[in-house]
């Protein structure tokens, strides 16, 4: 009876590691948009295509689809330390899969401590009432999160303004140009908007807002 029992603890163990790691699925979109480069990039899509005026073009999903090809671009070098160094001897069984987690874990939180201003976590640090810390490497995950996620909505909404400022000017000098031509039934949007997105084809404005938003992580890998 005892080697019956003790054949179905291993058998038990795998179940509930299954378990664990089919909840944490669940938790992935959450951890994508939260850890990652995610939130950036798509918040300065969004801002791009309301600066071009093309409403709903291109459609959410398809700015969803870029995002996350962008952070899996700009997320590489973390993701393929994450596999070699927690990943694979998590599978090879030469380390458990809370030790693989908590490797896992230490990878994203550097990335994170390299985009996140050192007042955001300071101020949160404060909110929290933890700390005083030697360095940013000490400050602990639940109060790096919150604070990479407000440097990132900081850092996009900056971006964001680069971005929309020159579309804005233009939309001011064609509404001047229909003034003074008194066409003032006519929407400026109308006319602005070819002549935005002539400018944004002829500058090759994907590959620039695309590359500049890769090149803003600056040594995230």
């Amino acid at each position: 009876m005892t080697p019956t029992v003790s054949a179905a603890l291993p058998s038990l163990s795998t179940s509930i590691q299954i378990l664990l790691v089919m909840s944490a699925l669940t938790l992935l979109p959450a951890a994508l948009l939260m850890m990652t480069s995610f939130t950036r990039i798509l918040i300065v899509l969004a801002i791009l295509r309301q600066a071009l005026g093309l409403g709903q073009s291109p459609p959410n999903q398809l700015l969803v689809g870029v995002a996350l090809l962008m952070t899996v671009f700009i997320m590489k070098p973390s993701l393929d330390r994450i596999y070699d160094g927690a990943y694979q001897p998590m599978v090879a069984g030469t380390v458990g899969a809370d030790v693989a987690l908590g490797r896992a874990g230490g990878e994203l939180k550097r990335f994170m401590l390299t985009q996140t201003r050192e007042a955001d976590l300071r101020k949160f640090a404060e909110i929290a009432h933890a700390g005083p810390f030697a360095g940013p490497a000490d400050v602990p995950l639940p109060v790096v999160l919150p604070a990479f996620v407000a440097s990132e909505l900081k850092t996009a909404m900056q971006i964001g303004f680069v971005v929309y400022l020159p579309f804005l000017v233009i939309d001011l000098i064609v509404s001047s140009i229909l003034m003074s031509l008194g066409m003032m039934m006519v929407s400026p949007a109308t006319v602005s908007l070819p002549v935005k997105l002539a400018l944004f084809v002829s500058v090759d404005g994907w590959t620039l807002v695309l590359g500049s938003l890769a090149k803003s992580f600056g040594g995230a890998g």
